[in-house]
């Protein structure tokens, strides 16, 4: 590991010494339910953000969205000319099932070395990470290393529907040199930091068909629209048995991989566990007999077009001889840079019609455009510090990847932003018993600090 530097030791001495501290904030705020799909508890949450903030001397104020949450934001002066923006995310993936959690939900237990609960690692410890960062510093390190600014918004997880035109309105709030975000987690095979240098837009749309006004007596089906079966035929003209996407056009604008982005697949594929991934999904081998670097390649690069849900007509026990009247079909196309989500959409209209399926509606997730995906370079200051203090807390260096699956922001203020993160593989991220490690939280916060520091550096 690298020596570090004597004013950011004074830094960590402090973020171990009230490491209690930070888990008891991380369970006050566990224990506050904040889930956005249900409208849970949202207001209240942004409410206590802003409080804990306040309490560890830094600035924070809820600004209220039009139709959806408060988001919070803050502004702290720091030593060097540069603005670091700090994205996190206070609202939660929803609990069920209940029954499967070993610990409520929302109790924020302390139990093996754990803390457990709904937003324990995503994105609640992320939160506490940027706040007892900037605490650390402030207490131990004389001041900010860089004027720091915050947004924790609670829209996060069903795609931040209204938090674009808040963003829109209000860019010199959000203005920086660059934006990192901790809501990504430490690689599998050698438990060091992901950082992401750009991300995949998700396109989320349901195809819709429609029959007659209610579902028929299966004995009237040569008569009546079958909308199941156009459904079926729809989706069978969107890729080929290679996963290769059959839209008119849909390759236009594709990222073209550079010398930088193929020496990082190359790294990857000498220390990246690919094995231990098959293993972990209980595969053998994985889709089109993909491998090495052509495996990384297409996860980072390539555009997807995956069923998320498809239903029509009944599915319970027993039978029910019906005709639907309606058939719906969810799908997330991943967009790599630069391929354009308005574009596509379009793109997908016309394939549609082209095909014979006029009538199928298509709706998209939240009812607006996604975020466009983007690409940065790892020579960038932001890339550079985060890779850098990854190292000195980690012990070795992260793992570097092209883009990733944070960018509505992006769309409105325009800055080279970062995703890293230090969930812990075993957190059970959006899964039940969900948790993260006390000395896994403590090392994120190392993390976030190590960051502020290294940022300033690039100055």
């Amino acid at each position: 590991m690298k020596s570090v530097p004597e004013e950011l030791q004074r830094v960590f001495d402090w973020i171990d010494a009230h490491q209690e501290e930070a888990v008891a904030d991380l369970q006050r705020l566990v224990r506050q339910p904040s889930v956005s799909a249900q409208k849970l508890g949202l207001e209240e949450c942004a409410a206590l953000v802003v409080e804990m903030m306040h309490a560890d001397g830094l600035d924070a104020t809820a600004y209220p969205l039009a139709g959806g949450p408060p988001v919070v934001i803050g502004d702290m002066t720091g030593r060097s000319p540069k603005t670091m923006l700090a994205y996190a995310h206070y609202d939660v993936q929803p609990p069920e099932p209940l029954e499967k959690w070993n610990y409520p939900p929302f109790g924020g237990v302390l139990a093996e070395g754990r803390v457990w609960g709904r937003g324990a690692t995503d994105n609640k410890g992320g939160v506490i990470a940027f706040v007892k960062a900037a605490k650390a510093w402030l207490q131990a390190g004389g001041g900010l290393p860089v004027r720091m600014k915050f947004i924790i918004e609670g829209e996060e997880e069903i795609g931040s529907p209204h938090l674009g035109p808040f963003v829109e309105a209000n860019p010199e709030l959000l203005r920086a040199d660059a934006m990192h975000c901790l809501d990504g987690g430490l690689n599998h095979s050698e438990l060091v930091p992901d950082i992401d240098l750009g991300l995949k837009s998700v396109l989320y749309v349901e195809l819709v068909a429609r029959g007659a006004n209610s579902d028929i007596h299966s004995l009237n089906a040569p008569l009546v629209p079958q909308p199941a079966w156009d459904l079926v035929r729809a989706l069978n003209t969107l890729v080929d048995e290679n996963r290769h996407i059959l839209i008119e056009d849909w390759y236009e604008d594709l990222w073209e991989l550079g010398e930088e982005e193929m020496q990082q697949l190359e790294e990857n594929a000498r220390r990246v566990d690919l094995e231990g991934l098959k293993k972990e999904w209980g595969l053998k081998e994985f889709a089109l007999g993909r491998d090495g670097i052509e495996a990384l390649k297409a996860r980072a690069y390539e555009p997807t077009c995956n069923i998320c849900g498809l239903v029509s007509g009944y599915t319970g026990e027993g039978s029910k001889t019906i005709v639907p009247n309606e058939a719906r079909a969810k799908i997330d196309f991943r967009l790599p840079p630069l391929i354009d989500p308005d574009k596509a959409v379009a793109k997908l209209r016309r394939h549609l019609d082209k095909h014979g399926f006029a009538h199928i509606e298509i709706n998209l997730a939240g009812r607006q455009m996604p975020e466009p995906p983007y690409k940065i370079s790892v020579k960038e200051d932001i890339s550079q510090a985060i890779i850098r203090a990854a190292e000195l807390v980690y012990g070795k260096p992260p793992v570097v990847n092209g883009v990733s699956a944070e960018g509505t922001i992006l769309k409105h203020v325009w800055m080279p932003t970062v995703l890293t993160g230090f969930a812990s593989p075993d957190c059970n991220l959006h899964a039940p018993n969900e948790n993260i490690g006390v000395d896994t939280l403590v090392q994120g916060i190392k993390y976030a600090a190590a960051i502020l520091w290294e940022y300033s550096k690039s100055a």
